[in-house]
């Protein structure tokens, strides 16, 4: 078995991980823990080690880099594309793997001690803080639902169609609902169009500290 590229799905205890030879073929497919990958790594020819920068990544991908495997960390945005529908641990690791691949792709070195200090924690907290706008957008969006069906309406699922759905009914004066339940359906469209503009500026924000990450820029990614 010749691993050219490993791809490491980080999780809390267990990782997912996979492995590819050079015809791109899935030669090792396993869940481990990280000293269990280490154990792996320490046995395998020099390769190409991929892994989203997130929490975890750069302690690991110091110890791998000493292990003389070249290290290749991508911002978790540049991955979300090529991961396959009904997401899980596996499927993150495959995505993993096939961003690697592509070319132009932007990485990441692993940072050392001080330059986390400098740069990781600043992106980190920019992911918590655009999970917890998107998990309260999630929830009123699901709450808008609830109220409406009560009512007996029902609407197409996915974000944008509820959305759109609402643009027009909100105004309409024969849309079947209370004047209080038509306020409250205005409120929340505003508290939710608030949301959409923090969790893009966030986007923004989190896109311009990649292209502009001069250890990324040295690399020419």
């Amino acid at each position: 078995m010749t691993i050219v590229l490993l791809a490491i799905d980080l999780g809390k205890a267990v990782n997912s991980v996979l492995g590819r030879d050079g015809k791109e073929t899935v030669v090792l497919r396993r869940r481990m823990r990280q000293e269990s990958i280490l154990a792996l790594t320490a046995t395998l020819p020099p390769c190409v080690v991929a892994m989203e920068a997130c929490c975890g990544a750069h302690h690991l991908g110091r110890l791998l880099e000493a292990q003389g495997h070249t290290v290749r960390l991508m911002p978790p945005e540049y991955v979300r594309p090529y991961v396959k529908a009904q997401k899980n641990d596996e499927r993150d690791a495959e995505g993993i793997a096939e961003a690697a691949s592509r070319p132009g792709m932007r990485f990441v070195p692993p940072g050392s001690g001080d330059q986390l200090d400098l740069r990781n924690p600043h992106r980190q907290t920019l992911h918590r803080v655009r999970s917890r706008l998107v998990g309260a957008r999630t929830a009123l969006i699901n709450q808008l639902r609830a109220i409406l069906l009560e009512r007996g309406h029902v609407f197409p699922q996915g974000r944008r169609k509820l959305e759109q759905a609402l643009d027009g009914l909100a105004s309409d004066p024969a849309f079947a609902v209370s004047a209080r339940i038509r306020r409250l359906i205005i409120d929340a469209q505003a508290e939710w169009r608030a949301l959409d503009r923090r969790i893009a500026s966030l986007d923004e924000e989190l896109a311009e500290l990649a292209r502009n990450d001069p250890a990324a820029r040295r690399l020419g990614t």
